[in-house]
């Protein structure tokens, strides 16, 4: 499951489960952070320049991210919640979209997950600004964090994480913690989690828990203060 497992049920009212009830967390397998990329003729060069042109020109720029779920809520928290710019919020169904978009230029800022991004960044197509990671990503040593970017309290990963059904046995949840945790840690796993813009994580089934609980409560908030309509 992604991070859309926790955020689902805080922007939609049909969503048939309970994230905290209806599943046991077994661990985070891998995160990844999300980037802020801009298309190379854009003239903002790091997060305080492009922050300093939107200021300077409300409504003039558009960004795109993904629609409803977490690329929306972690965007709004970013530029509309977090730094009260006046951007405007283009939504794509996938990333796909997104950096065809970007890289045409229609939308010159795009808000997404690093591994669709990586490919582009690696061959320049695409300047990566800054990470939501609250270290910078392996694979891309150079791209500062928000933090690193004067830009706090903004870290948001995309996780892959596994559950299974509440009713499993907690020895049972256990044993999968362990065997992810050893399989993450494979040199040749590990490398292609590298290669991707991933890292392991293997957290505990506890820390899942909690992470999904935060999400929850983090992902709320946003909604009600960036008036989503909840459907």
């Amino acid at each position: 499951m992604t991070n859309d497992f926790a955020v689902a049920p805080t922007v939609s009212s049909k969503v048939p489960y309970d994230a905290v009830k209806s599943f046991a967390p077994v661990t985070i397998a891998a995160a990844s952070p999300q980037v802020v990329v801009v298309h190379p003729s854009f003239p903002a060069k790091n997060m305080q320049e492009l922050i300093a042109l939107a200021k300077a020109s409300p409504g003039k720029y558009n960004y795109a991210s993904l629609g409803i779920g977490f690329g929306q809520l972690s965007s709004e928290r970013l530029f509309r919640l977090g730094l009260g710019l006046d951007v405007v919020r283009v939504p794509f169904p996938g990333a796909a979209p997104i950096i065809t978009s970007t890289l045409a230029g229609h939308t010159p800022i795009a808000f997404l997950g690093l591994p669709p991004a990586a490919p582009h960044i690696k061959e320049g197509t695409l300047r990566a600004l800054a990470v939501t990671s609250a270290k910078r990503s392996p694979v891309f040593p150079n791209v500062p964090t928000m933090a690193e970017s004067g830009v706090p309290d903004q870290e948001s990963e995309l996780i892959i994480g596994v559950l299974v059904p509440a009713a499993t046995p907690k020895p049972i949840v256990d044993q999968l913690q362990r065997q992810i945790a050893r399989i993450v840690a494979l040199p040749d796993v590990k490398e292609r989690l590298d290669a991707l813009g991933f890292a392991p994580v293997a957290s505990t089934p506890e820390a899942y828990a909690a992470q999904i609980k935060a999400d929850i409560e983090t992902w709320s908030k946003v909604v009600r203060e960036a008036n989503i309509k909840v459907e």
